[in-house]
Parts: structure tokens; C-alpha cells; sequence
């Protein structure tokens, strides 16, 4: 057995089908499976319960997946401290970003590390702020994108985005020329609002209960472009970020101060506090906080 037996493992398991395990690694089916195949007959036991497309880990395998992970990670910081001390500036980054944020701040930066350090491998997945910040947590991500508040306990972290939310209507709808809305007043309109896996969702519905009204959700999505759409087309309301409604186009969409309370929208990267950091992930962060903090005057 060696270490890339566990990795194949534990994408295998992460996935829940041999199939997506492999496209995520850049195989074929036939050498996972031969791969987990060999595993088993290994250790003598049977990692994963087929049941036709669909596996889950039997008791072998979720002792095997406590023990994978903690020796893999073993294995990265080994790996990166012998780089490190070659000072080979290579290396892999997992990182975390919600869609609305990702495309906000995140495109040029990403351009700008590349032509820095091209081989550093910087590996993106769009989750909602919620599962970003538990898979940081489990260290299934090396960094992450979240909305505060964030656990100070858990996580390093730092803040490049404070905003607020913003109402966005329709400019014929009845509140598009105010300058300003108490959120009270959305009582009654139909609402355009972010998927259960965004911190976004849950709180905006805590608001509007802290004002003793449930807001009629009529669309959920995980595109914040869907939701600037759907508005457009006189749908219902939304609450966007700051950043997302300097690109509205004012003659399809107006976009509100939202008062009383104002929402903030406040953004933060954010790391294990106990985990491993690779020179690679360490100059990510240098990186980034050093131009998103001078871009939004930090």
C-alpha cells in the first residue's frame, strides 16, 4: 500500500462513485477500481458496499477513511517541507469560493498569481459559504472564501470585502425610485433568494423573522445571475451584494440601499488554525491579502 492508494480511497469515498473519482483524478474507471480492488485484498476486508451505481463505506472502510486522511496529511506535510526546503516553488492548492464572490473579486487575482508562480496548481471549488467553511474545517480544502462571522477559534482568517447588502427591483416596481428601504417593507413581496447551502439564505430569513414576518420565497437559487434575471423580469425581489450591483445595468435593474437592519456582507479568506499550511498555500495567502486588502483600501 502506498499513498496513492489512500488518495484513490479517499476520493472514491469523498465522491461516492468509482465513476466521478476517477474524472476528478484524471484516470480511467478500470484503474480505480483495479486500484481499490488491490486495497481490499490487501488489508483482507471490503472498503465499499456496491449497491448497483451507488457505494457506500462499509465499517472497514470508515475506519480506513479516519486513518486515510490523517496519513495523507502526514504524507503533503512531509512532501511540502522537503520542497520547501529545496525551494521548489511548486505545488497544489485546494481552495474554496462561493459563485457571487468568486466572480467578484477573484478572476484577475488568480491571473496575476499564475503569472507569479505557474507551478503552483490552484484547484477552485464553487460551494456555497457553509460548505466552504466545513470543509476548510475538515481539511478536505486548504483555504476558503466565507461571509463572517467565521470561528476565531478554528480558523485564521482575513477580511478584504465590507459591504452591506442591496435591494434590487425592477424599475417599475413600486419601491424603485425610494433612496432608501427599511426591510419591513418587503413583507409582502415575493422573494428571490439564495439556496439553503448560503450563509446569505439564513440570514436574511433571521431578519426578516427578527421583524416578525416570513418571507415569501417564491425561487432558490446558487446563481446570484439567475437571481439578478429573474428580477429583471419583474419575478419577485432580491438582495445582492454591493459588489455584484455595480455591474447591473441600471435601465434593466435598480439597486437600493436596504435599512433597518442593514445587512452586512462582510467577506473573509480563512485557514485551519491546527493544520499544515504548504509554502505554496502560505504564498497564496501573502499574495491575495496583499492585493485584495490594497484594491478595497483595507
Amino acid at each position: 500500500m502506498d499513498v496513492r492508494h489512500l488518495h484513490y480511497f479517499l476520493e472514491v469515498a469523498r465522491q461516492k462513485s468509482f465513476t466521478r473519482a476517477a474524472e476528478a483524478l484524471f484516470i480511467t474507471q478500470p484503474t480505480i477500481s483495479k486500484m481499490i480492488k488491490n486495497l481490499e485484498e490487501e488489508l483482507g476486508v471490503i472498503l465499499f458496499d456496491r449497491v448497483g451505481k451507488r457505494i457506500e463505506l462499509t465499517d472497514a472502510g470508515a475506519i480506513l477513511l479516519a486513518q486515510a486522511q490523517q496519513m495523507v496529511q502526514s504524507f503533503e506535510q512531509m512532501q511540502g517541507s522537503l520542497d520547501e526546503l529545496t525551494a521548489v516553488k511548486r505545488g497544489r492548492i485546494r481552495i474554496g469560493l462561493p459563485p457571487m464572490i468568486g466572480v467578484s473579486f477573484f478572476p484577475k487575482v488568480i491571473g496575476k498569481f499564475r503569472e507569479q508562480y505557474p507551478k503552483i496548481a490552484l484547484q477552485l471549488y464553487e460551494y456555497g459559504a457553509k460548505k466552504v467553511e466545513a470543509e476548510v474545517g475538515s481539511g478536505e480544502l486548504d483555504i476558503g472564501v466565507i461571509l463572517l462571522p467565521t470561528k476565531a477559534e478554528q480558523f485564521n482568517s482575513f477580511t478584504f470585502a465590507k459591504q452591506q447588502l442591496m435591494l434590487v427591483v425592477h424599475p417599475r416596481h413600486r419601491l424603485a425610485e425610494y433612496s432608501c428601504v427599511p426591510l419591513i417593507e418587503l413583507k409582502d413581496e415575493p422573494f428571490l433568494l439564495y439556496h439553503e447551502q448560503f450563509t446569505l439564505h439564513d440570514r436574511i430569513i433571521a431578519e426578516c423573522r427578527r421583524l416578525h414576518f416570513e418571507p415569501n420565497v417564491v425561487y432558490k437559487s446558487t446563481q446570484w445571475d439567475f437571481i439578478r434575471e429573474m428580477a429583471a423580469e419583474n419575478l419577485g425581489v432580491a438582495l445582492l451584494p454591493e459588489a455584484v450591483c455595480r455591474e447591473l445595468d441600471p435601465e434593466r435593474l435598480r439597486a437600493i440601499p436596504l435599512v433597518d437592519p442593514v445587512i452586512p456582507w462582510h467577506v473573509a479568506m480563512i485557514w485551519r488554525r491546527d493544520g499544515y499550511l504548504s509554502f505554496a498555500a502560505r504564498e497564496w495567502i501573502a499574495f491575495t491579502q496583499g492585493l485584495l486588502t490594497e484594491k478595497n483600501g483595507e
